[in-house]
C-alpha cells in the first residue's frame, strides 16, 4: 500500500470516527470498569457464594417428652441431620421462623411431625428424620446398595453463571456504551456539526459497530479467562465458534443502543428507553436461572429475546461443545434483532 492510499484511508471518515470512539471510551473509567472489572467481580463474588460443596444438614427440632429420648438418640446418631432439642412453645417457634424444617413429637404408638410442606427442603428432611428414627427402632433394609460419588465440570452452578454474565456483559456494553455516547453528543451539538461534513449517516453509526470489535476481544478474554483459570469453567466447544457467537451478539446489542438513541435527547431519556429494553431480558432470559423456570406459555416470547439466545448460545458451545451449526437457531435470532436495528435506526436517526 503506498503512502497516499495509506493516508487515504486513515483520512477517512469511518477510519476516524471509529477511532475516536476508541479512544473516547478508554478515557472513561467509569466505562471501563463496568466493562472489565464489574464482569469479573460479579463472576468471583457468585464463585465464591455458590462453590462446589456438600448438601446442607437439615436441621430437626425434637420436641422434650419422657418418651422422646430415642428418637433424639436415634436422630443424633445420623452424621447428616442436626438435631436441636425444644419445649411445645420454643419448638413451635423455630419451625415458624425457618430454624427447623422438621419438628418431631413422640406420641403414644409412633412418632408426629409437623412441618410446611410448602417448604422446598422440608418434606426431604422429613424423610431423613424418619429413615433415622425408623433405622434406630431396628427397621432395617433388605437390599443392598452401594454408592458412587461423581464431580463433572459443567453441572456447578458457576458454569451456569458465567455463560450469562459474559451475555450480559456483552449487551450493557453494546446498549450502554453507544446510547449514551451518541445521546451525549447530540446534548453537545457535536451531531450538528457533524452533518456539515461530507460524512455519511451510515458511517457516523458504522463507526460505532466498528469500534465495539477492539473491546469486544478484550472484554470476552477478560471474563472467560478469570472463569476458566480461577473457577475451571469447561470451554468445550471451538474457540472459533464461541468468537462468532460473541461476534453476532455484541454486533445485535450494538444495533439496539444504535436504535434506542437514534431520536432520544436526553440522557434521561435514554437511559429509561435502555432501562426499559434490558431490565425484562435481565430477569427473563436465563442470566442467574434458567428461563425454563418461566411458564411455558411464555416461553416462545422469551426465546425471542437476543439476550436469551445469547446465553443459550454461549452455554451450548462452552458446556455442551456445540459448534455454530448447533446453535444456529439463536444465530438467527441474534442476526434478524441486529438487521432490524440497525436498519430501523438509519431510518430514523437524527443529527439534532
Amino acid at each position: 500500500m503506498s503512502e497516499t492510499e495509506r493516508r487515504t484511508l486513515t483520512d477517512h471518515p469511518l477510519f476516524q470516527m471509529t477511532l475516536c470512539r476508541f479512544l473516547g471510551f478508554i478515557r472513561e473509567p467509569e466505562a471501563v470498569f463496568w466493562t472489565f472489572v464489574f464482569p469479573i467481580l460479579m463472576a468471583a463474588g457468585l464463585g465464591l457464594a455458590f462453590r462446589q460443596r456438600g448438601p446442607d444438614k437439615p436441621h430437626i427440632g425434637v420436641v422434650t417428652s419422657a418418651s422422646s429420648a430415642s428418637a433424639l438418640v436415634s436422630l443424633k446418631k445420623d452424621t447428616t441431620l442436626v438435631a436441636e432439642t425444644y419445649d411445645d412453645s420454643s419448638g413451635a417457634k423455630a419451625l415458624r421462623t425457618g430454624k427447623v424444617a422438621v419438628l418431631v413429637e413422640s406420641i403414644a404408638g409412633g412418632v408426629h411431625y409437623v412441618y410446611d410442606p410448602a417448604r422446598g427442603d422440608a418434606a426431604t428432611a422429613r424423610l431423613f428424620a424418619n429413615r433415622a428414627i425408623q433405622t434406630g427402632g431396628g427397621a432395617v433394609e433388605t437390599i443392598a446398595t452401594t454408592d458412587s460419588y461423581v464431580s463433572e465440570k459443567g453441572s456447578r452452578y458457576i458454569d451456569f453463571v458465567v455463560p450469562g454474565l459474559l451475555g450480559m456483559n456483552l449487551m450493557g456494553s453494546g446498549i450502554w456504551g453507544l446510547g449514551f455516547a451518541i445521546v451525549t453528543a447530540r446534548n453537545q451539538k457535536l451531531l450538528k456539526r457533524y452533518m456539515a461534513t461530507p460524512m455519511k449517516r451510515s458511517q457516523y453509526l458504522l463507526s460505532f459497530l466498528l469500534s465495539r470489535l477492539v473491546f469486544l476481544v478484550l472484554e470476552v478474554l477478560t471474563l472467560l479467562l478469570f472463569g476458566h483459570y480461577v473457577f475451571g469453567v469447561p470451554l468445550r466447544g471451538s474457540l472459533l465458534a464461541l468468537s462468532a457467537i460473541c461476534l453476532v451478539a455484541s454486533f445485535s446489542f450494538s444495533a439496539l443502543g444504535l436504535l434506542v438513541s437514534s431520536r432520544a435527547t436526553t440522557t434521561e431519556g435514554v437511559s429509561g428507553l435502555m432501562n426499559f429494553i434490558m431490565l425484562p431480558m435481565w430477569i427473563l432470559s436465563g442470566v442467574f436461572f434458567s428461563s425454563a423456570n418461566f411458564p411455558s406459555v411464555v416461553q416462545p416470547f422469551i426465546k425471542a429475546l437476543p439476550l436469551t439466545a445469547a446465553n443459550d448460545a454461549l452455554r451450548a458451545n462452552m458446556l455442551e461443545g456445540a459448534s455454530v451449526a448447533g446453535v444456529a437457531p439463536q444465530i438467527l435470532v441474534l442476526v434478524l434483532w441486529m438487521t432490524v436495528s440497525f436498519g430501523v435506526a438509519l431510518k430514523i436517526f437524527r443529527w439534532r
